[in-house]
């Protein structure tokens, strides 16, 4: 008993530390692809590149180290699931993120998909992949955690400031014309829509992944199809495929494609193996870490302004995630013991 639960906090530390580290990784990428837009790239060149890199990059270490856990038998349903996580994941999400990532900020972008955790939650429970009991206290905290994480993400998506200045003070309160800004709210609904088909993908991936259990060959595989499948829309779509990269060299483009595509698959691979482990809402509820982050990479990088607002978003974000990480460990732990505590 004892050494189990000492296994079981070694990884839970190990789970945590790279669910941390993955959003300082997004965060950073968040004002790349900001910085690589504002270059002239098109975010139909941004997906096409960056998700082929990730193929190339994933695939030899997916089938050294998961060929065994490949299904023996390629089925109908685990078919359909691959070309629903590859259009949903890749094709429709990043698109829609990065229509509303240009329009808003990076800022704004990575704390808007802070709604997920909301979304995710009530799908997987419907779905019966989170465990949730209204007569027992930590699932009652594990609620009131989501919703102070959604509240907040709503508070800094609607009061922080898209200004970019070199001069930005570290506070700045929002103005109107800011709030109200045409470009900002339709910004804000592309990244909404984005946000409502990225909740329905972790909980479908975290259903493929009981039939195909095997993170990195899932996010190689789902690359390609993704690449694919995106292609076919812009072809569709603009009887062309529009590449543009007017300010970017062939080499820089090659070069951050393959950076980006390596860390990206690195974090899509650990988050699928921390999905399996601890289910797609604990995942989903560290993205307020990559929020703040952002912020401040932003206020250095592109001189941005942070509103009061903000700051407050984040501090309810924050409070909701130790909530629900407070109640998932006190479940672990019931678990092992008497069951459930009951008010």
């Amino acid at each position: 008993m004892v050494v189990y639960m000492k296994r079981d906090v070694v990884e839970d530390v190990a789970i945590v530390g790279g669910l941390v580290g993955v959003q300082f990784v997004y965060a950073g990428n968040s004002v790349l692809l900001a910085y690589l837009m504002s270059l002239g790239l098109s975010p139909f060149t941004i997906v096409i590149f960056f998700t082929l890199a990730t193929f190339i990059i994933l695939s030899p270490f997916a089938v050294y180290f998961e060929r065994s856990k490949w299904p023996k038998q390629l089925t109908l349903k685990l078919i359909i699931q691959l070309v629903l996580i590859s259009f949903g994941g890749v094709t429709l999400f990043q698109s829609l993120f990065l229509k509303g990532i240009n329009l808003t900020s990076p800022a704004v972008a990575t704390a808007m998909p802070n709604l997920a955790p909301g979304l995710i939650f009530i799908i997987a429970w419907t779905c019966r992949l989170e465990k949730v009991a209204l007569s027992c206290l930590y699932s009652k905290v594990k609620i009131a955690g989501t919703l102070l994480c959604v509240i907040g993400a709503l508070t800094m998506s609607v009061m922080q400031s898209t200004v970019s200045s070199k001069d930005a003070r570290m506070i700045a309160p929002p103005t109107d014309d800011v709030i109200f800004d045409k470009d900002k709210i339709i910004g804000c609904m592309y990244l909404m829509s984005a946000v409502l088909v990225l909740s329905s993908n972790v909980v479908l991936q975290a259903t493929t992944l009981g039939d195909f259990p095997a993170p990195m060959s899932l996010c190689a595989i789902t690359s390609l199809i993704g690449v694919i499948i995106t292609a076919m829309v812009q072809l569709v779509e603009d009887h062309d495929l529009q590449w543009s990269w007017p300010l970017v060299s062939v080499r820089d483009l090659v070069g951050f494609s393959l950076l980006g595509g390596a860390v990206g698959g690195a974090c899509v691979s650990f988050n699928g193996w921390a999905m399996k482990k601890r289910g797609p809402v604990f995942v989903s509820l560290f993205s307020p870490i990559g929020t703040v982050i952002t912020v401040v990479l932003s206020f250095i990088t592109l001189g941005e302004a942070i509103s009061l607002g903000s700051l407050a978003g984040m501090f309810l974000m924050f409070s909701g995630l130790y909530f629900v990480l407070w109640a998932k460990r006190k479940e672990t732990y019931s678990d092992l013991g008497d069951g459930l505590e009951k008010t």
